[in-house]
């Protein structure tokens, strides 16, 4: 917790038996650094992030190339990063209304230090790609929209003079993690081959299954501080399951639905892509990778979008394609891989401030470098 921005502590409270506190305890912790920026780590030197620009469907997409300044050809593993959910969220795994979340600058940075190439870019409807084409009409832009831009992007960096196109990885964050198994699936189309996949935080069921799930989770919690009736939880979970159930039916929403209020609150790219995407139950989709392909699933005790115990059915999927997985259960980590511990929740939205000045996970950070150094 945190005492109006200023000291932070840990509390660790201890429950007996019947359920009541029987101890508290309180440790004072380090202050956050002063801005968002100052936590994200530095390049590695004499690497530098250059400004790119690829095609994919008619659309210029933009993004960075993190790479060493000099280096031999056809010498260096590369990661393609792909950033999580909403057609707002750019390379940085950042949106409009949390602009500093900053995570996958911060993945490149860390790769950097371990000799690994990167390429993170602007989805589009995001940063500097915007809509392009579709700017008239975003809702068409479905899955193949974002599987094409995906493909080109891996496409674009296994193109790169210092990449050795036999050792590229990719990574996805959220929602990212779907489009990185379709691509090391082969199921996105012709795309490069992949080495090694890296899920962090990863949607692990169908997408609208998450959906309902997470209602009925932050309504539970929304009861216990006394935000709202049950009867009200039981109201709002029964429009999602309406809400869920139409779009599946027809792809679109119940008559008097609209897409980012109320139960279609969640929407923030083209209803088209959900309920496309939806078709695809992630561990499906991992069972089929090649054969022992390594992978690294991270889940965390302190994430509130993807409950970590979720993670196991996508555990599940890996094990049926006898993947080679490293599942890393991180402790005290937000969605956005901070080390949280306040988790100042929005009960309304069910949502954190991962805008917040805060160190991304060392844990992570180790598990990551690791991984890499083994398999690519």
């Amino acid at each position: 917790m945190s005492i109006r921005g200023g000291q932070r502590f840990r509390i660790v409270l201890t429950v007996d038996a019947h359920g009541l506190i029987s101890s508290i305890q309180t440790r004072e912790v380090a202050p956050a650094a002063s801005s968002p920026a100052s936590v994200i780590p530095a390049l590695a030197p004499g690497w530098v992030a250059q400004p790119v620009t690829f095609g994919a469907g008619g659309v210029t997409i933009y993004g960075t190339y993190t790479h060493p300044g000099s280096a031999a050809a056809g010498t260096l593993p590369a990661a393609l990063l792909i950033a999580g959910y909403g057609s707002a969220t750019d390379r940085n795994d950042n949106d409009p209304g949390q602009p500093d979340r900053n995570l996958l600058q911060a993945v490149a940075s860390w790769l950097s230090a371990g000799g690994v190439a990167s390429l993170r870019y602007d989805k589009l409807g995001s940063g500097q790609t915007g809509w392009g084409k579709y700017a008239a009409h975003p809702g068409q832009a479905g899955l193949g929209t974002y599987e094409q831009e995906a493909a080109a992007a891996l496409t674009f960096l296994a193109g790169q003079r210092q990449v050795d196109p036999a050792r590229l990885a990719v990574s996805g964050h959220s929602e990212g993690g779907i489009y990185a198994l379709l691509l090391a699936s082969g199921l996105a189309g012709p795309a490069p081959g992949v080495r090694a996949v890296v899920l962090l935080e990863p949607v692990p069921l169908r997408f609208l299954d998450l959906v309902e799930q997470s209602t009925i989770a932050s309504d539970a919690v929304a009861i216990q501080q006394d935000h709202e009736t049950a009867a009200q939880a039981r109201s709002m979970q029964q429009a999602v399951a309406r809400m869920v159930a139409s779009l599946r039916r027809t792809g679109t929403l119940p008559p008097g639905m609209s897409p980012g209020a109320g139960p279609a609150r969640v929407f923030q790219q083209p209803l088209r892509e959900a309920v496309q995407i939806d078709r695809y139950d992630p561990a499906a989709v991992a069972a089929k990778l090649p054969a022992h392909t390594p992978v690294l699933l991270t889940c965390s005790n302190a994430d509130i979008e993807v409950p970590s115990a979720l993670e196991d059915h996508l555990a599940a999927g890996l094990a049926q394609a006898s993947a080679r997985l490293d599942y890393v259960h991180l402790a005290g980590v937000d969605h956005f891989l901070k080390e949280d511990i306040s988790m100042q929740v929005d009960i309304t939205t069910a949502r954190a401030d991962y805008n917040e000045s805060l160190p991304f996970s060392a844990q992570l950070r180790a598990a990551l470098k690791t991984f890499l150094a083994s398999n690519l």
